[in-house]
């Protein structure tokens, strides 16, 4: 895990937060694509429904990172995730809108960029501009191949440049990346997904409803199986005491009739066989 930059070190310890009033922290500029806008809401979704509890993270799309409090432009990613930090309360206040290197104490661990043309420099200024803010690792997601034959592509940054990753994990999170085909809010594409360290999908908010209800249902089965199985059990038992009644009859009237022929044998003067 690359170490923060010292400013925002430097800045984070300081007293006084720096002014932030001057900067620009939105463009209202919307997204490229109705696709780019669900992709990213499928991956800050499926962090904040099914990543492990009790971890610490901020999530978000289309936040700007700021790596200093001064006029040096901010860069805003589709995708930021940055663990070991607690969310800032009041989003709503302007010093608190943004990824404030200086406020975090770190930049964020990982930064998705997704591709929707050939000019947006996500493998040139883009990818510089990150590892200039020491962020570890930078996910390019290049759906439609306008930059790549590869889709996906990750990088790590090693010294003050990126290498790309032969794999798709981040194991000092217990994180992963991965593409999906499937549907998500009614759209059928294929996905760029978080899995966790054993390769299983991180569920969405629907996701993982459905896999409650179904796992309620199974569970409902079960009783209904075990409930059939106990009640087998009683009829079984049922029968056998049944039966054992039936035998126990049967005994009883021969003991009966073999009594009714003593009897008779010894008022005819006959001495019965004991």
């Amino acid at each position: 895990m690359a170490e923060a930059l010292p400013e925002s070190v430097a800045y984070r310890d300081t007293p006084v937060p720096p002014d932030v009033s001057h900067l620009t922290t939105e463009d209202d500029q919307p997204v490229d694509n109705a696709f780019q806008d669900k992709q990213c809401e499928l991956l800050t979704e499926a962090l904040r429904v099914s990543w492990p509890q009790g971890r610490p993270f901020v999530s978000a799309s289309d936040v700007a990172i700021f790596p200093m409090a001064s006029d040096a432009a901010a860069i805003v990613p589709d995708v930021l995730l940055s663990t070991g930090v607690e969310p800032l309360e009041q989003c709503h206040l302007k010093e608190n809108r943004s990824y404030y290197i200086w406020r975090f104490g770190k930049p964020p661990d990982l930064v998705i960029e997704i591709v929707s043309n050939k000019f947006g420099g996500e493998d040139s200024s883009k990818l510089k501009r990150y590892a200039e803010l020491r962020v570890p690792y930078y996910a390019i997601y290049d759906p439609e191949l306008h930059l790549s034959s590869r889709p996906l592509r990750i990088f790590q940054l090693t010294g003050l440049s990126y290498v790309e990753k032969v794999d798709r994990l981040f194991t000092e999170m217990g994180l992963g990346l991965t593409l999906w085909s499937g549907e998500f809010d009614g759209f059928q594409e294929q996905w760029l997904r978080w899995v966790d360290a054993e390769g299983n999908l991180l569920a969405t908010g629907l996701e993982k409803s459905n896999q409650e209800r179904q796992r309620a249902e199974q569970e409902r089965q079960r009783a209904d199986q075990e409930q059939q199985r106990a009640d087998q059990e009683q009829q079984r038992a049922d029968q056998e005491r049944q039966r054992a009644d039936q035998e126990k009859r049967r005994a009883d009237q021969g003991a009966a009739e073999i009594e009714k022929l003593r009897q008779k044998l010894f008022e005819l003067g006959i001495e019965p066989d004991s």
